[in-house]
């Protein structure tokens, strides 16, 4: 039970007992004012105990001396009082003569409820106490002191008992002898192991001098002592290698933490330095620890930008918003994707928010794109494709250079300008489109139908085109499914259906050897799409197998009018040439197939007929031409003349019998006279037919000429495997 302040009777339990037990009595040396001031407020370095905070305090008894040459002492009396700071970080402090005290300190953290001072107070000069020199106990209104014995600073503190909280245990002030003097080092409130420390609050131990870094509960970045308890999810990070948020171990990048703060921050410096994958990690880690963050997620959306996976960046600005509507940046990121991707009006929607202002920069791109998305909308209906072509390319400089649907629209205009090869490469290349973006509540449009229902209508157009008839018909279902009430997805649907239809029946009845009826079926197919190339080019295979050469070469033709580089359509109106006997179209059309099927024997075996067919009907002599014939050996300047001015490609292998590199070479020579049937191979013995060597200036061997309709095109003197093979493909095509 406690005392009031103005009782000087010592309680029965307190201070008289505690008198009975003490044999003597503290006496404290003070020498001069300067200098006792020092020594109070300096504490002994060496000396000074700062206890563990893991294992248990070390028992002893305290050194107390006296000293016979001291100037003044406090002495003799049992129930002296024993000097405390006038400071206090909760309530003032009274003195009375019996030497209780007034006022509690219990409800700070950081306080000595053992009558110290507080870390960071520094006594006045003069003072000195120690908390074994008086008999008389302190009292306060609030803590009761239940043990009888005051321990040593070396023991455990008494515990002294809170009635708001539980008591924790308290080191006593450390008393230091030497020189026949007593000084007080100041209070060392160590925590032992297995104490508890209010929810994010830790006693304040004085190790300046050991740790400098702040303590915190929970997630931050303190290192606790052994048996701590923490907030439930913190951990432990080591900052000690940490470098402007990266560790400066090369072997690892990153820190090992929950706190999400930090892991932003380490984010945002591999962000800065172009290490967009990495600042990924860590916002993701960020994000997966506090989900409902609008500035987490809309930094994960910037570094997606940074990998170029837009749709993610979208959806994760969406997902800022939703955690907060009125986020400024995720609506300007939001607006810049929406500007690349081409949507104007979601674009406007988000830099126009009620509660923001709009960014000029931004502000002016979006203007811009859509000039030229409603320039291109304007000309694709009037049909003026290569006007739609040169908006497209002002509307991505402008900035919408990521649009899934303008590149749509680039491949339906090449389309249209019957460039098939190069609108598939556009449609292989494009971006894919998400229906998670297009499907939102301000739904994107083009072209009047909605985003992603056009990219399905453009594919259907270009897998029709190629002759892929059964994914063009899944396309245009999908794009009828996604957007049922446009009326040329409808058309373009219906008239997908009955091409195919006429198609496979066509097929049908070719397989059956009935071409004149497959003819008919071909041509219903093409009064419901009179520009497909693959209906044409199988038309003119039908009139091809029953005579009808010259109405093959008009259907080939028209094949060829809406896709130049269709081989079966070139490879058909070549063959109905011969037929007709038009052999210089036909060499034409044989040579253009050899450029584009290099590796095709039959192809090269045609060529060769038909260059043989040419010469002959212009009246030219034919001799010792065989396609795939061995090397031919040339015997005379004549033949030698004759040879290479033939049509077609000729190689000469200028050798010598005795020459060990000419042996080598000789049989390689053969493998490719049957690799390359099209091609003449000869060979000039030098020193047997010195005049072909003396009239093409040869002069080492092994030395190969390439020759081609009589025109010298290469000379290669003692070239390796590789180099003569590249040349003779490379002058065969």
């Amino acid at each position: 039970m406690s005392r009031s302040p103005g009782n000087s009777k010592p309680d029965s339990t307190g201070s008289g007992k505690i008198a009975d037990r003490f044999r003597e009595v503290v006496s404290l040396v003070t020498n001069a004012k300067a200098k006792a001031k020092a020594k109070a407020n300096k504490p002994d370095i060496r000396e000074l105990d700062h206890g563990s905070p893991v294992s248990p305090l070390r028992r002893g008894g305290p050194t107390v001396s006296s000293s016979s040459g001291s100037s003044g002492s406090f002495s003799g009396n049992k129930t002296g009082s024993i000097p405390v700071s006038k400071k206090s970080t909760s309530a003032p402090i009274h003195s009375s003569n019996s030497g209780e005290l007034s006022g509690s300190s219990e409800n700070s953290p950081t306080a000595n409820r053992s009558g110290g001072n507080v870390r960071g107070l520094k006594p006045k000069a003069g003072d000195s106490r120690s908390n074994s020199g008086s008999g008389a106990t302190p009292k306060s209104h609030s803590p009761k002191i239940h043990s009888p014995k005051i321990h040593s600073p070396k023991t455990h503190s008494p515990k002294i008992h809170s009635p708001k909280t539980h008591s924790p245990k308290i080191h006593s002030p450390k008393t230091h002898s030497g020189s026949g003097q007593t000084v007080n080092s100041p209070p060392v409130p160590v925590l032992p192991a297995g104490n508890i420390c209010p929810s994010g609050k830790v006693v304040n131990t004085g190790m300046e001098n050991k740790n400098t870094k702040s303590d915190v509960l929970g997630y931050g970045t303190g290192n606790y002592g052994h048996g701590s308890i923490m907030r439930a999810g913190a951990g432990r990070v080591d900052t000690s290698s940490v470098r402007g948020g990266i560790r400066s171990d090369s072997g690892k990048r990153g820190v090992e933490s929950v706190d999400p703060e930090q892991l932003k921050l380490v984010g945002n410096e591999h962000y800065k330095n172009g290490q967009f994958a990495e600042a990924l990690s860590f916002y993701d880690r960020a994000v997966a620890v506090l989900p409902r963050s609008a500035s987490y997620r809309s930094n994960r959306a910037a570094a997606l930008i940074g990998l170029g996976r837009l749709s993610e960046a979208v959806r994760e600005c969406q997902q800022a918003l939703y955690c907060d509507p009125d986020y400024d940046r995720a609506h300007h990121r939001l607006a810049s994707l929406f500007i690349r991707l081409g949507q104007v009006e979601n674009a406007r929607r988000h830099l126009c928010h009620p509660r923001l202002t709009p960014n000029p920069t931004e502000m002016l791109k979006l203007q811009l794109v859509d000039k030229h998305i409603s320039k291109c909308i304007d000309v694709r209906r009037s049909g003026d494709w290569n006007s739609v072509l040169r908006e497209l390319d002002s509307a991505s400089t402008a900035g919408a250079d990521s649009s899934p649907q303008l590149f749509m629209c680039r491949a339906e205009a090449l389309l249209k300008l019957h460039q098939i090869d190069d609108a598939e490469s556009v449609l292989s290349h494009a971006p894919k489109s998400d229906p998670e973006i297009n499907h939102s509540p301000f739904e994107a449009t083009f072209f009047g139908m909605f985003a992603e229902a056009y990219s399905f209508y453009v594919r259907c157009q270009i897998e029709m085109a190629l002759g892929r008839f059964e994914n063009a018909v899944t396309s245009a279902e999908k794009a009828n499914h996604i957007d049922p009430q446009n009326v040329e997805i409808a058309v373009l649907l219906n008239k997908i259906r009955k091409v195919a239809r006429a198609r496979t029946r066509g097929n049908d009845l070719f397989k059956s050897d009935r071409f004149t009826e497959a003819c008919s079926a071909y041509g219903d197919g093409l009064r419901v799409d009179p520009s497909n190339s693959v209906l044409y080019c199988n038309r003119a295979a039908c009139w091809y197998k029953i005579g009808q050469w010259q109405k093959s070469i008009e259907d080939s033709n028209q094949a060829l009018l809406y896709r130049p580089n269709y081989t079966k359509a070139l490879l058909r109106r070549a063959t109905s040439y011969n037929k007709l006997e038009k052999w210089e179209e036909a060499v034409k059309d044989y040579e253009v197939l050899r450029k584009e099927l290099p590796n095709d024997n039959d192809v090269a075996e045609a060529l060769f007929h038909a260059n043989i067919s040419l010469k002959k009907s212009r009246g030219e002599e034919v001799t010792n031409l065989k396609f795939g014939g061995e090397v031919e050996r040339v015997s005379g300047l004549e033949q030698f003349r004759t040879a290479i001015s033939s049509s077609g490609v000729s190689v000469v292998h200028f050798e010598g019998a005795s020459n060990s590199k000419c042996r080598q070479l000789s049989p390689f020579l053969d493998t490719l006279c049957a690799k390359y049937p099209y091609v003449n191979f000869l060979k000039v013995d030098i020193y047997e037919n010195a005049t072909v060597a003396t009239a093409e200036n040869v002069r080492f061997v092994p030395t190969f000429k390439i020759y081609k309709n009589g025109n010298q095109m290469k000379v290669i003197v003692s070239p390796s495997r590789d180099v003569l093979e590249q040349s003779v493909k490379h002058y065969s095509l």
